[in-house]
C-alpha cells in the first residue's frame, strides 16, 4: 500500500453534495459541504477519463449493512470510500459510515486465498488437496450424487448448513435457508433438511420467547435520549455494531443528549466503555441470573417493583397472577423470597460469592434501578451464549418487568436493542416437503446418529424423530463445518470420515476452513463482481437500502451463485421452475418492483443505481417495544397463550416435564439462576481453573475479513488474562502462551490486562484455524477448545461456557 492510497484510506468520508431531505428521499444539489476545513485535502476532483465511480456494499454478518464508493481503474478496484451522502446529524439522515473492515474490501476480493476454479478434493477432507475440474464436471458430479442420495435415502438426508457470510444481501443470501438460491432449488427436488435457530442468537430467541412470544423486541438506540438510566448487561456495541451502519453512533449520540447515567455489566472491560461509561460492575460468566435474582430480592422486600404493571400485564409474578394450574407457591415472588421449592432467599448475599459482586453493590444497584424511570435495561448476545444461556435471557428481561420500564419511551424490554428498517422482500420463497428440523447445532450429531435424534432428547421439529442420518451437507457462504461450530478436533474426526456424510459441497470466495472439507468447491463472486441490494440497514430510527453494484468483471472463473444453481437446475431437470425465465437482473428488477409497493419512497431502479442508497426515517421517531401491548393489552395481546408477559410459562413447565434432559440441565417455568456445565463450581475446575468466553473482535466480522493481513497486524490475536493470573503463571504481556482443555489446544499471544476479571480468560472469536501437525492451533481459533454440548432448550451452541488451563509455552 503506497502513500497516496494509505492516505485515501485514513480521509474522512467528505461530503461531496449537498443533500435536500424531501419525504424520505435523498435528492443531490450542485453544492459543496465539506465537513472539516482542509478543503486543499478534500476538494472535488472530476474523474479522469479512465477511471469510474461505482457504488456497492460490504453484507457480511456483523449487524449493519455500510455502502462503498468503489473507484475502478483500468477493470480495476484502485481504492475504496464510504457513504458520502447525508450528514452528521443522528436525528437526519445521516452518513452510513463503513468501518476499516468494509474499507478495506479490496483486499478481500484481490485476497491471495481467492478460490479461483471449481475443483475437486484429491487428499482427505481438511488437508486442503483439490484438483481443478471443469463447472460441467462440477455440475454432473453433484448432481449424479444427489440423485443418489435421495433415491438410497430420501431428501431428509440432505442438509443446508447455516451461513451468514453474504446476510446483508438479496440475491445473495444465505440464511434462512429458504431465502436463498440454494433452498429454492432442494425445494424444487423434493425438499431438504433444515435447520431453526442461529449461532448468534440461539438461546435468547427461545428463551424470551416464552416471555414476550416470537422474537423479544427493543427499543431503538436512539430512545436512550429518554432514557435517564441505561444497563447493559453484555452489550458491547462498541465493538458489534461499530460502523456507520451500526448503532454505536446513535447510541453514543442519544445518550449525550439525554446525559444517562452508563452502566455496564461485564466480565470484561469494552471498548464501549472506554471511559464513556459511568461505571462498571465486573462480574463472573454465566452468573447474571443470580445477580437479577439479588436485585428482585431487594426490590421486592423493599417494595419497589412496580405492582400495577405485574399485576396488569404479566403472569406468574405472585399468588394473584399465577395460572391455577401451577404448583403453590410456583411464582416468581416465591422464587426470589425463598418461599419456593429450593428455600433459598436470593439475597445479596447469596449472589455475591456465585457473582463476584459485593453484597452492598448489589443493594444500591436495585435501588438505583427500582428508583430511576425511565430505564433502559438491554442485554447483549454474549449472555445468553452459554450452557445457561436460556435462563439467563429470561433473568434479564426481569429486571424491565419488575419495574414496569416495558413499551414506554426511555424503557426498554430487556432485550437488546431494535430499529426501524424497511420492509424489502427476498425472492419468492417455495414449500420444504422435508418438514423436519433440528438445531443448527446439531448437525455432527445427525451426521453421527441421525436415525437415533428424537423430539424429546434432541429438539427435532416436525416429526417425533429424524429418519436418515446427514448424508450431503451444502455449505454457502458460511465458515461453521469448522471454523465457527464448537470442538474442532472432535467436528474434523466426523468430516473426515466420508463414508458418513458422503458429499460436502462448499460455496465460497476463498480457501477458509471450512472450504478445505469439502468434495467439491464451486468458487463465487465477490459482492463487486455481482449486482445486489443491501438491505435491512438499520442506524435504530433510520432505515436504508444499498443498490450494490456490479463494479468488475468476475475473476478467475467465478460464478453468482444463481448462475451456479441455474447450471444445476438444469441437471436436476428443473431449470424452468427454478428461473421462472428469469435472468439474476430480472429477479432484481422483480424484487425491486415488488418493494416499491411496500416502500412508496423508493426511487426509481436506476435512480436508486446512480444514487447507491435510500435512507428513511422512523415516521414514529423512535421504535419502542411493545408499546401498544402497553397501551391496550386487551387490544394488542402478545403472542404468548395467556396475551400477556409470562414470569411464569405453562409450555415450560409442560417441557420440563416431558423433555429427556442430561444431568445437569434445566429447563424451568420461571427465569431461575442454574449455573449450567462448565461453571466456576465444576469439579473440572481443579484441573482447568480459568473460565474462557468469547468476543467479537474488530479485525473481523466473525471469520469473515480474517484473511486480510493490515486488519490482522492492526488487531492481533490474543488471549486477555488477568494480571493476578498471568503473575501466577510467570506470564508476561507479549508472551506466547498454550490455553488447552480436553479438547484441543491453542498457542497465540497474551495480552495482560486489568480488562479482564481473574479467574476468566478472554479471546476474540472468528480468527482462522491453523493447526500444526499435532493439531495445535496457531491462528487462535477458540472453537477448538469450546464444547460441542448443546444448552438444554434451544439445542444452541454453548461458545462462551469452557475451562481451560494457561501456560507459558
Amino acid at each position: 500500500m503506497d502513500r497516496t492510497e494509505n492516505a485515501r484510506l485514513c480521509q474522512f468520508p467528505v461530503t461531496r453534495r449537498k443533500l435536500i431531505q424531501t419525504g424520505g428521499v435523498i435528492a443531490a444539489a450542485n453544492s459543496l459541504t465539506l465537513p472539516f476545513s482542509l478543503s486543499t485535502i478534500a476538494a472535488e476532483q472530476p474523474p479522469s477519463p479512465q477511471e469510474k465511480r461505482v457504488w456497492s456494499a460490504c453484507t457480511v454478518n456483523c449487524g449493519s449493512r455500510c455502502p462503498l464508493h468503489m473507484h475502478v481503474i483500468d477493470g480495476e478496484i484502485r481504492y475504496v470510500e464510504t457513504d458520502n451522502t447525508g450528514d452528521d446529524n443522528y436525528e437526519g439522515l445521516r452518513q452510513v459510515r463503513a468501518c476499516l473492515r468494509g474499507r478495506s474490501i479490496r483486499r478481500r476480493i484481490y485476497n491471495p486465498d481467492r478460490l479461483k476454479y471449481p475443483m475437486k478434493r484429491i487428499g482427505k477432507r481438511g488437508e486442503g488437496k483439490f484438483e481443478r475440474i471443469s463447472w460441467e464436471e462440477a455440475y454432473s458430479t453433484i448432481a449424479s450424487n444427489m440423485k443418489r442420495l435421495i433415491k438410497d435415502y430420501g431428501n431428509d438426508a440432505i442438509y443446508l448448513n447455516y451461513g451468514t457470510g453474504t446476510g446483508g444481501g438479496t440475491i445473495t443470501a444465505p440464511w434462512p435457508s429458504g431465502r436463498s438460491f440454494v433452498g429454492r432449488l432442494m425445494n424444487l427436488c423434493g425438499g431438504f433438511l433444515d435447520f431453526y435457530g442461529d449461532y448468534s442468537t440461539a438461546q435468547i430467541t427461545a428463551g424470551l420467547n416464552y416471555t414476550y412470544g416470537g422474537w423479544a423486541d427493543g427499543n431503538s438506540p436512539s430512545d436512550i435520549e429518554n432514557s435517564k438510566l441505561v444497563v447493559l448487561f453484555g452489550n458491547n456495541p462498541g465493538e458489534t455494531r461499530m460502523s456507520g451502519g451500526g448503532l454505536i453512533y446513535t447510541f453514543q449520540q442519544a445518550l449525550a443528549k439525554s446525559g444517562a447515567k452508563l452502566i455496564i455489566i461485564d466480565p470484561r472491560y469494552t471498548d464501549t466503555g472506554a471511559g464513556r461509561e459511568d461505571e462498571w460492575i465486573p462480574i463472573r460468566p454465566g452468573t447474571d441470573a443470580a445477580l437479577v435474582s439479588a436485585l428482585a430480592w431487594v426490590m421486592i422486600s423493599e417494595d419497589l417493583v412496580d405492582h400495577h404493571f405485574l399485576n396488569t400485564y404479566c403472569i406468574g409474578y405472585d399468588e394473584q397472577t399465577l395460572p391455577a394450574d401451577a404448583p403453590k407457591n410456583g411464582h416468581y415472588k416465591a422464587y426470589i423470597l425463598g418461599d419456593a421449592k429450593d428455600g433459598i432467599a436470593k439475597t445479596p448475599e447469596w449472589a455475591a460469592p456465585i457473582t463476584g459482586i459485593p453484597a452492598e453493590r448489589i443493594r444500591h444497584l436495585a435501588r438505583e434501578i427500582a428508583s430511576t424511570k425511565p430505564v433502559f435495561i438491554s442485554q447483549g448476545w454474549g449472555p445468553q451464549r452459554r450452557s445457561n444461556g436460556e435462563m439467563t435471557s429470561r433473568a434479564i428481561a426481569m429486571l424491565a418487568i419488575l419495574t414496569g420500564n416495558v413499551g414506554i419511551h426511555g424503557g426498554n424490554s430487556g432485550a437488546r436493542e431494535s430499529g426501524f428498517s424497511l420492509p424489502f422482500g427476498y425472492i419468492p420463497m417455495l414449500d420444504n416437503p422435508v418438514k423436519a428440523s433440528i438445531s443448527m447445532f446439531s448437525w455432527v450429531d445427525a451426521i453421527e446418529r441421525g436415525a437415533e435424534m428424537t423430539a424429546l432428547r434432541d429438539g427435532v421439529r416436525g416429526q417425533d424423530k429424524l429418519n436418515v442420518p446427514i448424508k450431503m451437507i451444502w455449505n454457502y457462504a458460511g465458515n461453521c463445518l469448522i471454523n465457527q461450530h464448537s470442538d474442532i478436533n472432535h467436528t474434523h474426526d466426523v468430516l473426515q470420515d466420508d463414508k458418513k456424510c458422503e458429499l460436502i459441497v462448499v460455496i465460497d470466495c476463498h480457501m477458509t476452513s471450512s472450504a478445505k472439507y469439502a468434495d467439491i468447491i464451486l468458487p463465487d463472486c465477490t459482492i463487486a463482481e455481482q449486482m445486489d441490494f443491501a438491505q435491512d440497514g438499520s442506524t435504530g430510527n433510520m432505515g436504508y437500502v444499498i443498490f450494490a453494484d456490479q463494479v468488475i468483471q468476475p475473476r478467475f472463473e467465478c460464478k453468482t451463485l444463481y448462475e451456479m444453481m441455474t447450471g444445476l437446475a438444469k441437471h436436476m431437470g428443473v431449470e424452468q421452475s427454478f428461473t421462472e425465465g428469469r435472468s439474476q437482473l430480472d429477479w432484481m428488477h422483480y424484487l425491486y418492483d415488488n418493494a416499491r409497493k411496500n416502500i412508496p419512497g423508493l426511487p426509481a431502479f436506476d435512480t436508486l443505481r446512480q444514487q447507491g442508497i435510500y435512507k428513511q426515517r422512523d415516521p414514529n421517531v423512535h421504535q419502542v417495544a411493545y408499546k401498544a401491548f402497553r397501551d391496550d393489552p386487551h387490544a394488542n395481546p402478545l403472542s404468548t397463550a395467556s396475551g400477556k408477559i409470562e414470569i411464569y410459562s405453562r409450555a415450560l413447565a409442560d417441557i420440563a416435564a416431558t423433555w429427556q434432559l442430561a444431568e445437569g440441565d434445566v429447563i424451568d417455568p420461571l427465569p431461575v439462576y442454574t449455573p449450567g456445565f462448565e461453571h466456576h463450581t465444576d469439579p473440572l475446575i481443579k484441573q482447568f481453573p480459568l473460565q474462557l468466553t468469547g468476543f467479537h473482535y474488530k479485525a473481523r466480522a466473525h471469520s469473515t475479513y480474517g484473511n486480510v493481513g493490515v486488519l490482522k497486524a492492526a488487531c492481533r490475536q490474543q488471549v486477555w488474562i488477568n494480571p493476578l493470573d498471568a503473575q501466577q503463571r510467570g506470564i508476561a504481556n507479549g508472551d506466547k502462551v498454550r490455553i488447552f482443555n480436553a479438547r484441543g489446544e491453542v498457542h497465540i499471544e497474551a495480552k495482560v490486562t486489568p480488562r479482564i476479571i481473574p479467574g476468566v480468560v478472554a479471546m476474540g472469536e472468528g480468527a482462522w484455524y491453523d493447526p500444526d501437525g499435532k493439531r495445535i492451533d496457531k491462528g487462535g481459533c477458540i472453537n477448538v477448545l469450546t464444547s460441542h454440548r448443546a444448552s438444554p432448550l434451544a439445542k444452541g451452541n454453548p461458545s462462551h461456557t469452557n475451562l481451560v488451563q494457561i501456560e507459558k509455552a
